[in-house]
């Protein structure tokens, strides 16, 4: 099978770098290669801070933020997630409580552990339904006057729901609470407009957009207090110290600045595809997240298939050139079934048996159709062979 073309279907982990992101990264590799923060003292220091304020423009333009100064560039959602939830509990207003959904990206549930760890917060779980949708009243009974935060992520990682964040925000907004949502998994393929929607910090990454890795931000609506985590300078509005990455956000900009509507239509028409010859070709399969697919991100698609492992589908499929993922891609090493999956309500063999596919704008329809016919051969010989069907 090595002559064959590889497809690559996880780029819910990571995208294909766009050859235009690229393009527009090189001259600031080898041309205009001086620090954004000398821009006081020469020409070239200016011209990194005109690349790096104009990628900060765009990413702002995008989420119809009222000023890019409100942007804050950092290494990537990791570490905007980390900054949200760390800068104002290190902030000291007095409120302890912090609220998440039990199914929010590691990188969010950590640092809520961690904080909580250090006597620094508590945290309240939101529950999810069977198709990982958290319940607003539940919300709302839950938000008190000694509520820090509400962290809600706008599409989930693993099964593509998207929540209802311009409800959930008109609720903190309401009771007057900081409300973070994670939306690393849904900028870019979604619309986002922090002009109608009250959100006071946002996350989002370059690397699932086909920009670079290592690169992300933090939305941090004017007035929301945050204790800086990275101290040195005075960079990123004082929010994040370090030399700025100035080729990473001009590839970020690039990346967001490329994406049509037309892609996104595409990648649809492509996530109705598989499911539906999955669906027709496969039987035995059950879709993991809403099956009404307005609700979930275009480029989302999760599949279980009954009586095998996703582990054995997920190397079979590599052998044949097809790359996908069982679970979590952070949980990929760990032998428990996805926590994601387990906060649905779904058994343990259900959340093993489960395959992530996830789209960008480079797959085809011809490559749906080779993974179908691919996904069909390897679950039908793993059935064979399975002590579950005995």
């Amino acid at each position: 099978m090595s002559d064959r073309k590889h497809i690559y279907l996880d780029n819910g982990a990571s995208t294909r770098t766009a050859p235009e992101v690229v393009e527009a990264m090189q001259p600031y590799f080898d041309e205009t290669y001086a620090v954004a923060s000398s821009q006081f003292s020469h020409t070239p220091g200016i011209l990194a801070r005109e690349g790096l304020d104009n990628a900060r423009k765009i990413i702002a333009d995008k989420l119809k933020a009222e000023n890019p100064d409100e942007i804050v560039f950092t290494s990537g959602g990791t570490e905007a997630n980390n900054l949200a939830l760390k800068g104002l509990a290190w902030a000291e207003t007095g409120k302890k409580r912090v609220i998440c959904s039990k199914i929010e990206h590691n990188s969010v549930l950590h640092s809520a552990q961690w904080l909580a760890k250090k006597g620094l917060i508590e945290i309240v779980t939101l529950d999810v339904d069977g198709e990982g949708f958290v319940d607003l009243n539940q919300l709302e009974d839950l938000v008190t006057d000694q509520t820090l935060l509400v962290s809600l992520q706008h599409a989930n990682h693993e099964v593509g729901t998207i929540q209802a964040i311009e409800a959930a925000a008109q609720i903190c907004k309401k009771k007057d609470v900081l409300f973070h949502t994670d939306a690393q998994f849904s900028f870019g393929w979604l619309d986002i407009d922090l002009s109608k929607t009250p959100v006071d910090l946002l996350t989002v990454s370059a690397h699932r957009i086909h920009g670079p890795k290592g690169m992300g931000a933090l939305y941090i609506r004017k007035g929301a207090a945050l204790e800086k985590m990275l101290h040195g300078g005075y960079h990123e509005n004082n929010f994040r110290s370090g030399t700025e990455n100035v080729a990473g956000a001009v590839g970020f900009g690039k990346a967001v600045e490329i994406i049509t509507p037309n892609q996104i239509s595409t990648m649809k028409e492509l996530q109705q595809k598989l499911i539906e010859q999955i669906k027709a070709d496969i039987p035995g399969i059950r879709i993991n997240g809403p099956e009404d697919l307005s609700r979930r991100v275009p480029n989302n698609v999760n599949i279980t298939f009954d009586l095998v492992e996703g582990e054995s589908v997920v190397l079979h499929l590599d052998m044949r050139g097809i790359a996908v993922i069982t679970g979590s891609a952070c949980f990929s090493r760990s032998l428990e079934p996805s926590y994601v999956m387990m906060a649905m309500g779904f058994t343990h063999e259900r959340a093993h048996g489960s395959i992530r596919f996830s789209l960008s704008r480079y797959n085809t329809p011809e490559e749906i159709d080779q993974v179908v016919r691919d996904c069909k051969e390897v679950v039908e010989s793993l059935r064979k062979i399975s002590p579950l069907t005995r």
